[in-house]
């Protein structure tokens, strides 16, 4: 059952479906009233208050940023400085982040904030909470993070937003922050010393984007265990390759789940063994083998995902029970980085399991009797229908793409501001590439949804064939969008139909 509670945000731990739940407008976000939780920020706000009153000497409150720490900001400039902070950080290229990466972004950061040792006010977690349940989200340009000292750049665009600055979607228009916020009765913030550096010196943009990933990629996942089921049907392949017994000896849990979701799809009373060919080719009899690396890197990767999402991670970080300013870099991305490397690599690898299984299905050489490129035409129409022909180049085009964007964005640390962000993490590089392989994955799956209902249904008309339940229902719902392919058409509509049927979840893909 969907839940539909708010994500209420007072300390405690989130985990990744909170985030998606509220990037997809599927649940609200609301800031904890607890006195507990309200104490616990006001003290952290009031502690950088009391330093500041006690000429006590805090990293960008009272000195200038990275390299510039040595420098001393007088007292009567030091309210100025957090504007600036997000003023000359107004340098983001790219594209914009879409409207559900953006609310992960919101979340993401407010999620750190209210782990109460980051120095802001009440005020600050309020406007964030306000733009959350207002739908109102910053323009924030993709590029320009190198995940260390956080995603300074595009997280400036949030402060400025906060504060009446730059330009926000609202409505589904494009207009200036401070006209949305003045259509709402909301004030625009004035940010208190510590708090520009608190918002954009932290590891959001790439969380929240790695949270977005991960919820994907486990959908993607199984649905290709269930896209492998109806092409062993469809190719006329071994049952028995699934084996309970055989995967017994081989215990890594994620394959063994999808070699048991394989063989419950494939139960029917029909022979379990093909005696066209003893041994079915890799992309059929290894594919929990590879959707398995991906389905046993998922729990590891969820944890490292949510550890940061429940992180406090900007610096310096503020004890005010302790009274103490403590300085370190929990801005370095390296979690996410490394995750989303890993991510992808799994996620491509599953991608071009899929293409290898079209490239049989659509070859007569190797499909065990189906039409050439799985065309419906027959008679004398045959010799002028090509099927997926064209479809099948689409998919090797798209497989290649994602299968070269596995390069590890981690190893490609630079040295950065005056050699003082001399490591970084490229946290966020490597989680749009992470997205953008999801991408041209699931583009692939849609791809094979088409030549999947083709190939069961061609198969069938050869000799009926008898599917289990869940097989069944998902051929009868994809015969209700795909109308079988008997004569040429231009399959792009129905493409993209599918590409969003597939980031909305549209089937139920095994418990």
């Amino acid at each position: 059952m969907l839940e539909t509670s708010p994500v209420v945000f007072d300390g405690h731990r989130l985990c990744i479906e909170d985030v998606v739940a509220l990037a997809r407008g599927q649940r609200t976000a609301k800031l904890s009233t607890e006195p507990a939780f309200t104490a616990r920020i006001q003290a952290g706000a009031d502690f950088v208050a009391k330093l500041l009153a006690e000429d006590g000497v805090i990293y960008g409150v009272t000195t200038g940023y990275g390299d510039s720490c040595t420098v001393v900001i007088p007292p009567a400039l030091v309210a100025e400085l957090p504007r600036h902070l997000y003023t000359y950080h107004g340098c983001g290229a790219g594209a914009m982040l879409g409207p559900q990466e953006t609310r992960a972004v919101l979340a993401t950061r407010l999620n750190s904030l209210a782990q109460g040792v980051s120095g802001v006010s009440l005020d600050l977690l309020r406007q964030i909470e306000t733009l959350l349940r207002e739908d109102l989200l910053p323009l924030i340009p993709s590029e320009g993070s190198v995940g260390a000292s956080g995603d300074l750049t595009p997280l400036s665009y949030l402060a400025a937003v906060l504060c009446g600055e730059r330009e926000v979607m609202w409505r589904g228009e494009r207009c200036s922050a401070a006209s949305a916020l003045q259509a709402l009765g909301v004030a625009p913030l004035t940010l208190r010393p510590k708090e520009g550096l608190a918002i954009m010196n932290g590891t959001a943009v790439m969380t929240a984007l790695a949270c977005l990933a991960w919820q994907r990629a486990d959908y993607l996942g199984r649905m290709a265990t269930r896209l492998t089921a109806m092409n062993v049907l469809a190719s006329a392949g071994n049952a028995h390759h699934f084996d309970e017994a055989l995967f017994a000896v081989k215990p890594h849990a994620g394959q063994q789940r999808v070699a048991a979701r394989i063989r419950e799809d494939l139960a029917s009373d029909r022979p379990s063994r093909n005696e066209q060919r003893l041994q079915d080719r890799y992309s059929l009899r290894c594919a929990p083998h590879v959707i398995g690396v991906l389905e046993d890197a998922l729990p590891f990767l969820r944890q490292l995902i949510e550890n940061e999402l429940n992180s406090a991670n900007d610096n310096p970080i503020i004890d005010a029970e302790e009274g103490r300013v403590l300085h370190g870099g929990h801005f370095y991305g390296g979690h996410i980085a490394f995750a989303m490397d890993a991510l992808k690599t799994a996620v491509a690898n599953v991608a071009d399991l899929m293409d290898r299984q079209l490239a049989l299905l659509v070859d007569t050489r190797f499909n065990h009797g189906l039409p050439s490129n799985l065309s419906g035409a027959s008679g004398e129409r045959a010799a002028i229908n090509h099927g997926l022909k064209a479809l099948q180049i689409s998919v090797s085009a798209w497989t290649a793409e994602a299968l070269k964007l596995t390069m590890p964005a981690s190893v490609f640390s630079r040295s950065t501001e005056c050699h003082n962000q001399d490591k970084v993490s490229m946290g966020t590089i490597a989680a749009r590439d992470c997205l953008r392989v999801l991408e041209l994955s699931e583009q692939v799956l849609a791809a094979m949804l088409i030549a999947a209902r083709q190939g069961v249904a061609l198969r069938d008309r050869q000799q009926p064939l008898s599917l289990s339940p869940a097989l069944a229902a998902m051929q009868a719902d994809l015969a209700a969008r795909i109308p079988l392919i008997e004569e040429d058409r231009a399959l792009d509509g129905e493409l993209q139909r599918l590409i969003v049927g597939l980031r909305e979840e549209a089937w139920s893909l095994y418990d």
